[in-house]
């Protein structure tokens, strides 16, 4: 097992590349199996418009695969400038979708310039900035500013959305990005971009094992006025399924081991979970069914990085409390 694994490619462990060349082959698998499928004939609309969702949602992973992959080949500023382009979109989105004062524009211009200061300093692996940037001079920043255009109806709730949609969009999802600078120098090849793409892999994971595990085994229902169809054996079948990857995946791409792999599939299980229940429970406050289009077939940036928000920093924080 070790000498299938002991070469390198563009830095990156063999097991790095092992691991997304079978996500390719896995995709390619997918992609197969939906286009060999003809679309539902008769007079059913929505069986058609779920096959042609179905197609849609295959197109954007293979456009979110190939910018992975092509961003990790390029090295981590390359991956830093990707993510950070993730966390503008996602603040756009959030921002066109909650509702926001006249009087807050010039500070909703402050919340941009947020996005590259803090993925500056995950370029360059400034760790004291990068962890207090958003949570502390951002939280007093923009109340600053705020006050400073004179308008206090609804003062506080803007602040708190303005200020929880940075947290969110830029803070939580930069903790990702930071993997990639987290090992130490002289750490073995490929380890910064292994903890991503084992943080990547076991999100996603735990998204569709969750789904699959509650619409097949799936009767009592968690949050019935929040998400309907998250039920507990959902959580339980995604909890296990994601348990047992992460044993399998931890230890070939990470410095965790394998009895620490296990806690760490559960905590990325239930942490996903609540992202997901959490930004579910947005979009019903909101009255809307998804944050964006930007991504057919999935919907917004929001839609797809809501498990990722609580998942990034819970591994990033383990992984740097016990390992680095």
């Amino acid at each position: 097992m070790d000498e299938l694994f002991s070469f390198t490619l563009f830095g990156w462990s063999g097991a790095n590349v092992v691991t997304l060349a079978l996500v390719v082959l896995g995709l390619a698998v997918a992609t197969a199996l939906v286009w060999s499928r003809p679309e539902p004939s008769g007079a059913d609309p929505k069986a058609l418009e779920k096959h042609r969702e179905l197609r849609a949602r295959i197109g954007s992973w293979w456009v979110m695969v190939a910018l992975l992959v092509g961003a990790l080949a390029l090295g981590r500023i390359a991956m830093t400038v990707l993510f950070g382009f993730v966390s503008y979109l996602a603040l756009k989105e959030y921002l066109t979708i909650i509702p926001t004062r006249k009087a807050d524009r010039v500070v909703l211009l402050v919340a941009y310039l947020a996005v590259p200061i803090q993925y500056y300093w995950v370029g360059i692996g400034w760790y004291g900035m990068f962890v207090i940037f958003v949570p502390v001079y951002m939280f007093l920043i923009m109340p600053a500013a705020m006050v400073l255009r004179g308008e206090t109806q609804g003062f506080l709730k803007a602040a708190g959305t303005l200020h929880w949609g940075l947290m969110i969009t830029v803070f939580s999802i930069g903790h990702a990005a930071y993997l990639l600078a987290l090992p130490p120098p002289g750490a073995p090849s490929g380890m910064g971009p292994g903890l991503l793409i084992f943080l990547l892999i076991a999100t996603e994971f735990n998204d569709v094992a969750q789904f699959l595990a509650g619409r097949r085994f799936g009767k009592r229902k968690i949050t019935p006025k929040v998400s309907p169809n998250k039920t507990v054996e959902g959580f339980v079948g995604g909890l296990i399924a994601t348990t047992l990857l992460s044993m399998a995946l931890a230890p070939l791409l990470t410095p965790i081991g394998l009895p620490q792999a296990a806690a760490i599939g559960a905590l990325l299980a239930t942490a996903g979970f609540f992202g997901d229940i959490v930004m579910s429970a947005v979009k019903r406050d909101l009255g809307i069914k998804d944050t964006g289009t930007i991504l057919p077939g999935h919907g917004g940036i929001l839609d797809r990085i809501d498990s990722l928000v609580f998942t990034a920093p819970v591994f990033f924080h383990a992984v740097r409390y016990f390992y680095f």
